[in-house]
């Protein structure tokens, strides 16, 4: 079985157990992670994971945040000069960490996202090198309802992610749902 085939596997299975309306905001975090390499296989796959969502009893919202980054910046007023001289990205972090904040907590608060509903964000790898996912989470996890689905390109380890392969890991309060054939629920 593909790695992409065994998390969906594990999402379907993690989706449908009991969700528990006490959880601390951090905790309605879902992180489905997959190697970055399974990009392109995972979202052949995306709308699997939407059946198996519904098949559960709950609601689906997909937020395709892949070209985010891309389109806040070629709409920046010194985008040119972000052009010539790319090292100066660096100090629009905070500018393109709002717009993301901004995006999905917009997307969490639409009408018929409510305690029921899974909110999936897909594209997160498009945040490599202008923001940390983890740093858009602390903003948002007091919005979410029901529960954040966060594709994680990267890996996890002893209750440690880290993104995109490349970056130390950070812990998170996040439930890991992996691509491991013994995923322990």
């Amino acid at each position: 079985m593909t790695h992409i085939r065994q998390l969906l596997a594990n999402y379907e299975r993690f989706v449908a157990l009991p969700w528990s309306g006490n959880l601390a905001h951090a905790q309605r975090v879902w992180f489905a992670v997959y190697p970055p390499a399974e990009e392109r296989r995972l979202r052949v796959v995306i709308q699997e994971f939407e059946v198996a969502t519904r098949r559960a009893g709950h609601g689906w919202h997909l937020l395709d945040i892949t070209a985010l980054p891309e389109e806040w910046l070629a709409q920046h007023e010194y985008a040119d000069g972000y052009f010539a001289d790319p090292a100066a990205l660096l100090a629009t972090e905070e500018q393109l960490r709002r717009q993301v904040v901004d995006t999905v907590r917009e997307s969490l608060k639409r009408e018929r996202v409510d305690g029921s509903a899974v909110v999936a964000i897909l594209g997160t790898g498009s945040l490599y090198g202008f923001t940390h996912v983890s740093s858009v989470l602390l903003e948002v996890q007091a919005d979410i309802p029901g529960r954040l689905l966060v594709f994680f390109p990267g890996e996890y380890d002893n209750n440690r992610y880290r993104f995109m392969d490349a970056r130390d890991g950070f812990n998170y309060m996040a439930a890991p749902i992996t691509c491991a054939e013994r995923f322990a629920i």
